[in-house]
């Protein structure tokens, strides 16, 4: 189905499409038999989000619902379980905390939300860091990114996660694919520190998916102001020696959704064609690398 503001993740194997603006199943992709199934409908509408893989389920964290510009951030997670094909309600997240459009990854027994926006793509830009224990429903307060940033993916390479691509969505100032972000910020566990690295994104842009695969972390997709169509470049910061290469210009540009890396293999799935809302795709790329 074509859609877009959507999230596209592995698990176990298995790939799935979810989410996007209106209300869209959910959709699984098997590549060993290179084949689609509509697995469920979603419980209502939920976009501008990062979804993860969490022992063999789905999670959507730190997502919104409504329309542009005032998008409101979801109260709570959404759990999908890919095997009895059934959504439920998971944990709250603390109403002060409370953003969407926000990087999510997860480390051993945590869940972890980094930056986001509050009010859809009007304002309310957030440093925030935290942390869901699984083990025992708690949550915590990490330091604050160097930056807020929305529109963006958190890639986690062992004990350092990385922040690159994003803005700041700013439609109260009429910016709202202007403000994009160059800086990576990165953070150590091992320190618990914050820093920003001397190399900057090529490309800055918004709407954009980034892979961890040590020590390479890739960011690809996006929107912005340099051009009508959305953004196809792949580029790709080896963080050992700081060096930016390219890999092959994606067939068409895309924004607003996810990538999988699975078995030498990068896929791309969905998005919008051009920055802005459409048209929606529904094609899927595959890269060896």
């Amino acid at each position: 189905m074509p859609r877009h503001e959507n999230a596209f993740v592995e698990c176990d194997g298995r790939f799935y499409a979810l989410g996007g603006r209106g209300v869209k199943p959910i959709e699984e992709y098997d590549p060993k038999t290179n084949t689609w199934t509509v697995l469920a409908d979603a419980p209502m509408e939920f976009h501008h989000f990062q979804a993860i893989a969490f022992q063999g389920e789905i999670y959507v964290i730190g997502a919104l619902t409504g329309d542009y510009p005032h998008e409101k951030p979801i109260p709570n997670f959404l759990i999908f379980n890919p095997k009895t094909r059934a959504w439920r309600e998971g944990p709250a997240i603390p109403a002060e905390r409370l953003r969407g459009s926000a990087g999510v990854f997860t480390r051993g027994d945590k869940i972890y939300m980094v930056c986001g926006i509050i009010d859809g793509h009007w304002e309310g830009h957030v440093r925030w860091f935290d942390a869901y224990d699984t083990k025992t429903g708690k949550w915590s307060v990490l330091p604050d990114a160097p930056r807020p940033r929305d529109h963006f993916q958190a890639a986690l390479m062992g004990n350092r996660l990385y922040l690159a691509g994003g803005r700041t969505s700013h439609a109260a100032i009429g910016k709202v694919l202007d403000l994009t972000i160059g800086e990576i910020d990165r953070f150590d566990f091992r320190t618990n520190q914050w820093s920003t690295l001397a190399q900057e994104l090529p490309t800055p842009r918004g709407g954009t998916a980034s892979i961890a695969k040590a020590p390479f972390l890739l960011v690809m997709n996006g929107e912005s102001t340099l051009q009508e169509p959305a953004h196809a470049e792949v580029e790709v910061l080896n963080t050992r020696t700081g060096a930016w290469s390219r890999l092959p210009d994606l067939q068409k540009g895309r924004h607003g959704t996810g990538a999988v890396y699975w078995k030498g293999k990068l896929y791309v799935a969905a998005g919008s064609a051009n920055r802005g809302g459409g048209p929606e795709l529904n094609d899927m790329e595959c890269l060896d690398w």
